[in-house]
């Protein structure tokens, strides 16, 4: 743990320092949440603030995993991964402090935007139900912080990485349930947002703050995050930079 912490605590440090970089990751989710949560009163959801807000914060939170990757490569391509393998900790060491520092930053964000809901008229909940609204987006950036920094370890450059970013998270945001409910999507794009990682989240929150606890989707996520931690792990551990 020691190790995991250290790897963490650097990244963490160098994230703290760049302030523009902390203010611009919550630019565009702060914009979908006041501009469209606002504009758009639609009669099928009744209050559409409540209804997109947890759409807001799944995407904060696969924002900043898919972002979180570059400093993988960044790390591969200044010299720093070689460095850091050859240390006596285990290699497996790297993964979980970026992964832990990823889904950190990423909680961090998701925090600034429900405060943001709040603010601008989003029903308040209660302690626990908040908690378990963050378990839930805990459970999802750990799924696609080890899916990030394991595809930045083919990618060698940022362009292609910021490519990549923009190929998984453009289709999985718009094929889900973020921004309409599986009653108005066609049948196709239903099929599609119904086994959508990021439907598994947004409608787990979305019951939360129905009163309901998400046990199915939040197993789904458990699940599917441990396969990908698992292929991480073997990767990492036969990787050679």
């Amino acid at each position: 743990m020691k190790g995991i912490w250290h790897y963490m605590e650097r990244d963490l440090v160098k994230w703290a320092r760049g302030r523009v970089a902390v203010i611009t990751l919550l630019v565009m989710p702060a914009a979908w949440l006041i501009f469209v949560g606002l504009a758009l009163p639609v009669r099928f959801t009744g209050n559409y603030l409540d209804f997109i807000t947890p759409g807001i914060l799944v995407m904060t939170m696969l924002a900043s995993s898919l972002q979180g990757g570059s400093l993988l490569m960044f790390d591969k391509i200044l010299g720093f991964l070689n460095k850091f393998l050859a240390l006596p900790s285990p290699r497996e060491n790297i993964l979980f402090g970026k992964i832990l520092f990823i889904t950190i930053r990423g909680v961090i964000q998701a925090t600034v935007i429900l405060l943001i809901a709040i603010l601008i008229g989003a029903t308040i909940l209660s302690p626990l139900q908040y908690g378990m609204i963050y378990v839930i987006l805990i459970l999802f950036g750990i799924l696609f912080s080890g899916l990030a920094t394991t595809l930045a370890l083919y990618i060698d450059d940022h362009d292609s990485y910021a490519a990549v970013n923009t190929l998984i998270s453009m289709p999985l945001f718009f094929m889900s349930s973020a921004l309409m409910p599986y009653s108005v999507m066609p049948s196709w794009m239903r099929s599609i947002a119904m086994v959508n990682p990021l439907s598994f989240a947004i409608d787990a929150i979305r019951s939360v703050g129905l009163g309901e606890v998400p046990l199915m989707q939040m197993g789904l996520l458990f699940v599917t995050g441990g396969l990908v931690l698992i292929v991480c792990v073997q990767v990492f551990r036969n990787m050679t930079v």
